[in-house]
């Protein structure tokens, strides 16, 4: 499809939008002239975030097939296609990975992968219908570097980079772009009570604002994939090239190791209780 350099009058849908990236996300495009659809498992909050930000707010289970192949008949019910999908609904249980609960992980993998998947494919059945469209899928710095206190998230979203990157490739010829944004810490209540070490505080916290403008950024000029904040895309190659001894050293000395699996429960427990499935409402990233 090459850039979609223009973004006056497209339609763009984003999941997990109520709130966070997505939020921002939402805005961000608006600011571009797009219009935009919010997509969220928490309806009322969809509805306020699009009243507010101007746009259409609908109900979205990403989990759900069906959930989703009514949000896209909807968000398309005045006869004008979608033309961007944003892929950014996730949740982040924080915890060592043997005392995870079964249904935490089932509920990572159904939400941060399973949604992805879901949300690709009706959109590489539909934009090309729509004359062509784009793909942005929200992963994070864990899918390009493992993290202590979050395996089972790290997986997901290294899964949906290795999509990200089939799909790029498989939708060209339909002229469909995939693109894969990758950002640091991101100051949500996705990261809340992470003991994040100043060494590294300034280095790779950015607000969902910066992610927001790095989706619009990738659509615009068509880049497969980009790192929040784009300094960390440098890092990671040379991390590749420093023997796993010595990095580990590193990571022992800059506080890497404790950062997730140290995160304050007390300050994270509304939010645990949140993505558990006993509420109503998925946190973005």
């Amino acid at each position: 499809m090459g850039k979609l350099d223009r973004l006056s009058g497209v339609k763009v849908a984003i999941t997990g939008g109520g709130r966070g990236i997505g939020r921002s996300t939402a805005a961000a495009f608006r600011a571009a002239g797009a219009r935009v659809v919010i997509g969220d498992i928490d309806a009322s909050l969809a509805t306020r975030t699009a009243e507010e930000l101007g746009g259409l707010g609908l109900p979205l289970d990403v989990t759900d097939p069906v959930s989703f192949r009514e949000f896209w008949q909807a968000a398309e019910g005045d006869g004008e296609p979608i033309r961007v999908l944003v892929n950014n609904a996730g949740i982040m249980p924080v915890g060592r990975f043997v005392d995870e609960v079964e249904s935490a992980t089932d509920r990572q993998l159904a939400v941060n992968l399973g949604g992805v998947i879901n949300g690709c494919r009706l959109a590489g059945r539909h934009l090309p219908l729509a004359g062509g469209g784009a793909i942005v899928n929200i992963a994070s710095l864990a899918g390009a570097t493992g993290f202590p206190g979050v395996a089972t998230y790290s997986a997901t979203k290294f899964a949906v980079v290795g999509l990200s990157a089939a799909l790029r490739a498989e939708f060209e010829p339909l002229d469909v772009s995939v693109h894969v944004v990758l950002p640091g810490v991101v100051r949500t209540e996705l990261s809340a009570g992470m003991r994040l070490p100043a060494a590294l505080r300034g280095f790779v916290s950015v607000s969902p604002d910066d992610v927001a403008d790095a989706v619009v950024a990738a659509v615009r000029r068509d880049q497969f994939r980009r790192t929040v904040p784009r300094r960390l895309g440098v890092v990671l190659r040379v991390a590749d090239l420093v023997p796993d001894g010595a990095r580990r050293r590193l990571e022992r000395w800059t506080g890497y190791d404790d950062v997730l699996v140290g995160a304050d429960p007390a300050v994270r427990a509304a939010y645990e209780r949140r993505i558990s499935g006993d509420d109503t409402s998925i946190l973005d990233l």
